[in-house]
């Protein structure tokens, strides 16, 4: 052979050598604390006892459907190991169980912890920890802050938002109204009341006639419904979470008190909510939506209802369907599959934010017609439309089109 062609053979090996080796270089697996070639650990806080118990459901319907998509094969190859603890709803407790799934457990992620007040109390270390607190169970605005707490993300339409939207809608359809507030009086509460102020503008102080807050630690909250009605208040707005909106619904019925009643949604569940409270107590309440109701008879044959009973059926049998917090975890636990697929083989806490905050017009079979999943560097809520409801007979009936942060704020 000659010498230049010798040559020529031996440099094409070598280029070969040095292009297979780069590629491998690409290709290699980034990993850190919380995911291997075979698993995946997601960490998770749900109230399972205390006051907000009612909301546990979220994190059984997480574990069901992560165990659905285990059977199914796990995340490119790999398994989700879900760890979910109890926090009673409690602060303190939050903090002791952020610690031990972060620095005993080595979870990768902590997903979808409920609640404003246990969030708040754990999010300056996650952050400092740059650990994701990813997709959070609550709505409260300051969740939205990619500048200051890269590491968290919010999932649901934002609380003040939501109130604008109510605001609106009373300025327009009651503008002489006397309004009578309850809050749970926490950040959760007071997020929600800030939402319905900022919306009435120069006319909150002279239209709202009470602002009455309850502690979540209260076993009943009836004697504040009695107090609330004697102001002559013709519209209420019930910022309650499930327990004590059930109760709210029940007192008003009983003291025949007819306000107009706008209900927050993170309370509109039929299952947990109106279902106690009485379906004939309920009728007229307003609230907001974003999710399909699985009540509702018009999504019998809807594709994205249709793999949700499938789903159950399988996973999580026991589930209460009418219960509005299965449909939730169900929805949230598939966005963050979307986020881990969409990871690949770079599974980094910060890959996984990058991830997360690179969200298109994702939609999600839970999610109403039009609405959908949208994240970016600069704006971390996923979810910021919703559609006006109102409850008859027994179901909630949709109305109006779906309207944004933007339209409602």
């Amino acid at each position: 052979m000659p010498a230049l062609q010798l040559r020529l053979v031996t440099f094409s090996a070598a280029a070969a050598l040095l292009a297979a080796s780069c590629s491998g270089a690409l290709a290699q697996k980034k990993y850190d604390t919380g995911a291997t070639d075979t698993e995946i650990k997601i960490g998770n806080i749900m109230p399972y006892s205390g006051p907000a118990s009612a909301y546990g459901v979220i994190g059984k319907t997480e574990e069901a459907y992560f165990k659905k998509i285990n059977a199914e094969g796990g995340i490119n190859g790999r398994k989700i190991n879900f760890i979910s603890y109890d926090d009673a709803y409690s602060p303190p407790k939050t903090v002791e169980q952020a610690r031990k799934l972060v620095e005993s457990d080595e979870v990768l992620v902590v997903f979808n912890p409920l609640g404003t007040p246990p969030n708040t109390a754990i999010q300056k270390y996650l952050n400092s920890k740059k650990v994701p607190q990813l997709f959070v169970a609550t709505g409260a605005t300051k969740w939205n802050d990619p500048k200051e707490f890269p590491w968290t993300m919010g999932w649901q339409p934002n609380y003040q938002s939501e109130t604008q939207i109510y605001a609106k809608i009373i300025l327009k359809e009651h503008p002489n109204a006397k309004i009578a507030v309850l809050y749970q009086n926490d950040d959760y509460g007071k997020d929600y009341l800030k939402g319905l102020k900022d919306g009435l503008g120069a006319k909150a102080a002279s239209m709202i006639v009470i602002e009455e807050s309850y502690e979540t630690s209260e076993p009943t909250i009836d004697s504040h419904i009695v107090k609330l009605k004697s102001t002559g208040a013709d519209v209420f707005v019930n910022i309650s979470t499930p327990k004590f909106a059930a109760q709210a619904i029940k007192k008003i019925a009983e003291i025949e008190w007819k306000p107009v009643h706008f209900l927050n949604n993170v309370s509109a569940s039929i299952g947990s909510v109106i279902q106690p409270a009485g379906l004939q107590n309920a009728q007229g309440i307003i609230s907001s939506a974003y999710l399909k109701d699985p009540t509702d008879p018009q999504w019998k044959t809807d594709a994205g209802m249709l793999a949700w009973n499938a789903f159950l059926d399988k996973y999580f049998p026991e589930a209460n369907r009418a219960d509005a917090s299965v449909m939730f975890g169900y929805t949230v636990a598939q966005g963050l599959v979307h986020v881990l697929k969409a990871c690949g083989d770079n599974l980094t806490r910060e890959n996984v934010m990058k991830q997360a905050a690179s969200i298109k017009d994702l939609e999600l079979g839970g999610l109403l017609p039009g609405i959908k999943v949208n994240t970016s560097a600069t704006d971390f809520a996923p979810l910021s439309q919703l559609q006006l409801q109102k409850f008859k007979g027994e179901t909630w009936e949709r109305y109006g089109e779906v309207l944004s942060s933007d339209t409602g704020g």
